[in-house]
């Protein structure tokens, strides 16, 4: 007899649970939140101390149902969801709305799905934490007041289907003035001299020159003086250093490191970790503290005892630099640290065998390391020539892992050769290389988690939400490796003589760094000008320690949001009155026509438009190009874009025309349409080549056609990346399991899209 209903918050971590106890227990997931604020309306009685007005969500009415059901038939209740506020308050909303007697409820916590750990907390259970759950509400409640309100305000002063929120604006700021700070720097240039020296003994030595030239001349005078200097050693200084290991993953170091060693997404890195957690592999992955459990630190101490040695062992308790850390929680490690490999796919062992690295490596020693700098002094040079070396002794927590690059055995780096004081060395080889400074670096995901977190900005559940929104709203896009090119030079002595060479080198690589798109820089400036205190990072830190206080009993939050609340909407109800113009930019007027250019943002986008609608004749529009910004945009460069779409000739009677869509530049050809190459310039590109590209095309869509049909030449069937599908008049269709698409008759085709388009008309 099940006498005893589990509710957890997801099917995978019921799985696991349900494993580690016994028969008298039935497990069920209440799949998420069953309840959030309606809809309609804010969703919130700001009368009455902003009590919030919650709904059942309609794709949830049927498990609540059916959990009502058996919560009834049960002795016990259980309510395990995750230990942060998020699953606190589904704890609250679960005895909420299955009205569940306190006699007979109980919420139980752990931070690792394993027996024993169940075990305890079937053991200690405890009531529902209401200060975790105010502090969610707090901010759920909080966060719905702003985004209600400011998103209708977009709508009306930018386009329609915008969106702002507490947090989501203050991230796309970051971009916005990173990317800002990109654009405004001119990189400085200087020349880099590096030298090849032999010792007596024609052992290498590489050392570069203490002073950076900034002009060619000055680098030629100093190689034609190096050409004749004699050289010697004039000092060498060995320290001896360390290096220690990171402190195990809190959420915010986990996203950082998978970026950086696995090429993972924020969002995906919580999404794989998730699985690993509810499988019963790792301990709870949305933390702040770092500190690890008795039995963890033991465990750990076997570990490494057993596959590097006694003298690999250094035990160390961390403590969290972060204000508010859940101390009592831990950090991210393994649930068995033994256990070698966990997962069940490539991603998910990967990412397993990166916490467990970095769990291990924090409770070994230091490496200890030697570290050797020599001065070589020039007879007729103006300064020194400095050389490095560096020598790991003893490796301690790099066996395991390493931080800043991929885990690497080797104990030696820029190794140098014996090398004594006063001893004459000969110059080999010595080139200039001109350098330019480094342009500031835009934001990976990884990288805006650090700075966020460094701020203040957000807590562990909410970084990978708010990275995701940003990008899924339009107002921020993944660079996709554009890069600028610049020339530099290089100098060289060879034999007495000085060669220059100039070669091409890229710089300012934007893939996978994270820029704002034209709709997220005017969002932006909007919100900068009107709600500045919202964009605030101050302010937005300040608020998340309001929520800190909430969760300890310190603050009351109807409180707390009066306190924001009040002023905001007065200052709000002032710029909703204001009479301002859709966001525009002039950029001067076309020399032939002398009407207007204006850069916009519409209903697909940013665009640019050519003449007013009072004019005689109707404005001209025109799409910006790929890489192209409202924000910065010039007359030249608009002008250009009237130019399009633009006419070839003809090719078998038919009209070529060159466009730039949403998708980029294209070739429109016999109601086709054929996209450019990437070395296509859709001003440019000539008709013979514009032919070329189009019977390419064609080639490739008869390779994918399997059936075409006489009665109508809109519909094929053909080959695609998940299968063979029809195509109908720009649309598709799949095929149903078990027909052979080079046997299926036209009749049949147009059943399967009649059926589909009727179903869609429903």
């Amino acid at each position: 007899m099940e006498n005893n209903l589990v509710i957890v918050e997801s099917p995978a971590k019921a799985k696991t649970i349900k494993c580690f106890l016994g028969k008298e227990f039935q497990v069920k997931s209440s799949y998420g939140h069953i309840r959030d604020l309606a809809k309609k309306g804010f969703g919130i009685d700001i009368e009455n101390d902003f009590e919030p007005n919650y709904e059942i969500s309609p794709d949830k009415k049927k498990i609540t149902a059916e959990l009502k059901k058996l919560s009834k038939q049960a002795k016990n209740i259980w309510l395990a969801s995750d230990e942060d506020r998020e699953g606190e308050a589904i704890a609250w909303h679960l005895s909420e709305v299955l009205k569940l007697p306190e006699k007979k409820t109980k919420r139980i916590v752990f931070h690792e799905i394993t027996k024993t750990a169940i075990n305890n907390a079937i053991k200690n259970p405890r009531g529902i934490d209401y200060n975790l759950v105010n502090a969610q509400q707090a901010r759920r409640v909080l966060d719905r007041l702003v985004g209600f309100n400011l998103s209708p305000l977009l709508w009306k002063k930018i386009k329609p289907s915008l969106s702002a929120g507490r947090v989501q604006s203050v991230a796309v700021r970051l971009i916005v003035e990173k990317e800002r700070e990109f654009s405004s720097c001119v990189p400085d240039s200087a020349y880099r001299i590096y030298a090849e020296f032999l010792n007596p003994e024609q052992q290498q030595v590489n050392a570069e020159y203490a002073l950076k030239p900034k002009t060619k001349a000055e680098a030629k005078q100093i190689l034609t003086h190096a050409d004749t200097s004699s050289f010697k050693i004039t000092d060498i200084q060995v320290k001896p250093g360390k290096k220690s290991p990171a402190p195990p993953f809190i959420t915010s170091t986990l996203q950082q490191e998978a970026s950086r060693k696995l090429g993972l997404s924020v969002s995906r890195t919580m999404q794989v970790a998730q699985k690993l957690y509810e499988a019963g592999h790792i301990t709870y992955m949305r933390t702040d503290s770092v500190n690890l459990s008795n039995l963890a630190l033991h465990t750990a101490k076997q570990v490494i005892e057993k596959e590097y040695g006694k003298d690999y062992v250094k035990t160390r308790k961390y403590k969290s630099k972060i204000k508010g850390a859940q101390e009592a929680h831990e950090a991210i490690r393994p649930t068995y640290i033994d256990k070698s490999v966990a997962g069940s796919g490539a991603q998910e062992k990967k990412l397993y065998d990166l916490i467990r690295k970095r769990t291990i490596a924090s409770q070994m020693t230091n490496a200890s390391i030697e570290k050797t700098q020599v001065k070589i002094d020039g007879s007729k040079m103006d300064a020194h020539f400095s050389a490095f070396g560096e020598v790991i002794i003893f490796p301690g927590f790099l066996k395991a892992y390493n931080v800043s690059g991929e885990d690497n055995q080797e104990t030696t780096k820029g190794v140098l050769p014996v090398l004594k004081i006063g001893e004459t060395l000969s110059m080999n080889d010595i080139k200039a290389f001109e350098h330019f400074s480094s342009m500031p670096a835009r934001y990976s995901e990884a990288s805006l988690v650090k700075k966020m977190e460094d701020l203040g900005i957000g807590r562990p559940s909410t970084y990978a939400p708010t990275i995701s929104t940003i990008q899924q709203r339009g107002y921020v896009e993944k660079g996709k490796g554009e890069y600028k090119t610049r020339e530099v030079e290089t100098l060289q002595l060879d034999n007495g003589n000085l060669i220059e060479q100039k070669k091409t080198e890229n710089y300012g690589n934007d893939k996978g760094k994270l820029k704002p798109t034209s709709l997220g820089m005017v969002v932006n400036d909007f919100l900068m000008k009107h709600f500045k205190e919202i964009l605030d990072y101050q302010f937005t830190a300040k608020v998340e320690k309001q929520f800190d206080e909430i969760a300890a009993g310190n603050l009351q939050w109807p409180t707390m949001i009066h306190d924001f609340y009040d002023p905001f909407i007065k200052h709000f109800k002032e710029v909703e009155g204001k009479k301002t113009k859709r966001w525009e930019r002039e950029l001067g007027k076309d020399p032939k026509s002398r009407k207007i250019v204006k850069a916009k943002i519409g209903k697909y986008g940013p665009y640019v438009q050519l003449g007013n609608s009072d004019d005689d004749k109707k404005p001209e529009f025109a799409s910006l190009n790929k890489g192209q910004n409202i924000e910065d945009i010039t007359l030249d460069e608009a002008l250009e874009l009237f130019k399009l779409p633009r006419k070839l000739g003809k090719y078998e009677g038919s009209d070529i025309i060159i466009g730039v869509g949403r998708y980029g530049p294209y070739i429109r050809y016999d109601n086709n349409f054929f996209s450019l190459k990437n070395n296509d310039d859709p001003y440019t590109i000539s008709k013979d080549r514009a032919v070329e590209l189009i019977k390419e095309g064609k080639e490739k869509n008869k390779k994918k056609e399997i059936k075409s049909f006489p009665e109508d030449k809109n519909i094929k069937i053909l080959k695609g990346r998940y299968g063979p599908y029809i195509s109908y008049k720009k649309k598709n269709y799949r095929i149903p399991k078990g027909k052979k698409p080079e046997n299926m008759s036209y009749d049949e085709c147009m059943q399967i899209v009649n059926k589909k388009q009727t179903k869609s008309r429903k």
